[in-house]
């Protein structure tokens, strides 16, 4: 699965741990480059711009009609799912690149779909996001679709990779190569020199997005990916939005509520996202999350016993270890594989996160660290790879440059290296492992060339018909907190369904409660009573 990647990178977003990223073929469309820098006229997601005040959309958008094919640019690694749900169909459709100026260029939204296997009992298109920002829904949805099984049947499961994303019109910045060296920095820097050396890598990341897709750096925000989605369901035919979005995705889906309450169909937001509080604080809660889920991790490990956990001997020996190991990459990195790569501290400390997205992944983090222990990283460096979308032949999807890009579309926090440092001691007493490179991910939008939006944030939507927000208790990159602070801000008929487990989401962990619950709901429109609790 696609995760969210708690270092500085990709700065703080959130995202899902679905299937890892593949090649894809991400490609600019040609109809969206503009000269670099800011952007004239109001900003994409302009508060003063509203469903019922944006100019109506021209006939050759809402009048598309998908022409499915077969899907020829998906990888083949994991490979895509048949079986029950048959094979995949895929199709491209065109959405403005500006919705202030709907009848301007355009740019492409990638859309794959399993069409229902019971046409007769059809509901209607059930549309994915994964998460991220960043994570290609067509790939996504192709490799996870027996996962979502029961609801096969009565709806076509449809996923779409977000403008800015996979095979959609897509942001590029650095090449591979570029990556490799990119993703190895010290996230964390320790000295004056180090932080000069950060500053100009993010900043040559920025000038490199810019130089390759300055055309639609400022347009493809949460708003408009959420506009989007309603083109989506009037070319497929829908009067209504029926949706399933995770981690991010749930920010995304609320969006949409927000400014289409009409349109609401059956929505199920799974990891939820509190979108009212400051960049510093979501990345502190997460800093928090993640070291919880490292302790259960730890006290799992020492269970094992020192045979196949020569860590520690319990949980705190074993956070000890870790956070000494980490620590103690930045100035001795170990052996990572062929290509002569490094594990630095920052790709180390990304494959412990990776692994804690799921408590299936603990056994590999158990010999990744056992295999460090004897100096070998390749086991950890490729759970690092997981989490940035870098396949076998070190090739890399496009999720770290959309994640930055959609993360700094939205929002108009610009936090200074002076901000960093001042909340440098709360982020380590979060985290001793994962604090500090959040807290230098508030850097990620520093430099960045336009100005941000916040009107992704808004999410209220008292008038739309239910939906259902899921939340898991035990959550590292999604803090349990966020599902009720989401509920709460959406408002209306929202209500609120918890499961007490662990990992990101709730839906794919299988737990019976939640599928049913939510399946229930999907299928048969039965709202869960408000504050239900699984198991």
């Amino acid at each position: 699965m696609l995760q969210m990647v708690p270092v500085r990178h990709v700065g703080v977003a959130i995202a899902l741990t679905l299937a890892v990223s593949g090649p894809s073929a991400c490609g600019e469309g040609d109809s969206a480059h503009a000269p670099v820098g800011m952007v004239s006229g109001p900003p994409p997601g302009s508060p003063s711009l509203t469903p019922a005040t944006y100019p109506p959309l021209p006939t050759s958008i809402t009048g598309q009609r998908p022409s499915w094919g077969p899907c020829t640019a998906l990888p083949t690694n994991p490979p895509v799912t048949t079986g029950q749900n048959g094979v995949p169909q895929c199709a491209k459709i065109k959405a403005p690149l500006d919705y202030a100026r709907p009848g301007g260029r355009t740019v492409d939204l990638a859309l794959l779909r399993f069409p229902a296997t019971d046409p007769a009992h059809r509901i209607g298109s059930l549309l994915f996001n994964f998460g991220g920002p960043g994570a290609a829904g067509t790939t996504t949805l192709a490799q996870t679709a027996g996962q979502f099984q029961g609801l096969a049947k009565r709806y076509d499961l449809v996923g779409f990779d977000p403008r800015g994303v996979g095979q959609s019109t897509a942001v590029n910045c650095l090449d591979d190569r570029a990556l490799d060296g990119y993703l190895a920095l010290d996230g964390s820097p320790d000295d004056p020199a180090e932080e000069k050396a950060l500053s100009q890598a993010d900043a040559a990341f920025a000038r490199a997005c810019a130089d390759h897709s300055g055309g639609i750096l400022p347009y493809v925000g949460t708003v408009s990916a959420a506009r989007d989605m309603d083109v989506i369901r009037t070319v497929l035919g829908d009067a209504r939005l029926h949706y399933f979005g995770l981690s991010y995705g749930t920010q995304l889906g609320a969006n949409n509520a927000h400014q289409f309450p009409g349109q609401v169909g059956r929505v199920v937001l799974d990891g939820a996202v509190d979108t009212k509080i400051k960049s510093t604080d979501l990345a502190l809660q997460q800093a928090a999350a993640f070291q919880r889920a490292l302790g259960r991790f730890a006290a799992y490990c020492a269970g094992l016993g020192p045979t196949l956990c020569p860590m520690g001997r319990n949980r705190d020996a074993v956070l000890t270890w870790i956070r000494t190991f980490v620590d103690g990459l930045d100035g001795r990195p170990l052996p990572g594989g062929p290509q002569g790569r490094r594990l630095t501290q920052s790709l180390g400390e990304l494959g412990v996160a990776a692994a804690l997205y799921d408590q299936v992944s603990w056994k590999i983090l158990v010999r990744a660290l056992a295999d460090a222990a004897k100096g070998d990283g390749s086991l950890l460096l490729a759970l690092a790879d997981s989490q940035t979308g870098r396949d076998e032949n070190g090739h890399y999807s496009n999720f770290l440059a959309a994640e930055t890009a959609i993360g700094c579309a939205d929002t108009t926090e610009r936090p200074t290296p002076a901000d960093v440092r001042r909340e440098l001691p709360r982020f380590r007493n979060a985290s001793a492992v994962f604090g500090p490179s959040l807290a230098w991910s508030l850097l990620s939008c520093d430099g960045w060339s336009y100005r941000g939006s916040d009107a992704g944030r808004e999410v209220s939507a008292p008038s739309a018909a239910p939906i259902l927000v899921v939340g898991n208790e035990g959550d590292p990159a999604t803090p349990y907190a966020w599902a009720p602070a989401l509920t709460r801000e959406i408002g209306g008929k929202a209500v609120l369904l918890s499961l007490k487990g662990q990992g990101h989401t709730s839906y794919l962990s299988g737990d019976r409660c939640v599928v049913d619950a939510v399946n229930r709901y999907l299928l048969d429109g039965v709202v869960p009573k408000n504050g239900k609790r699984c198991p």
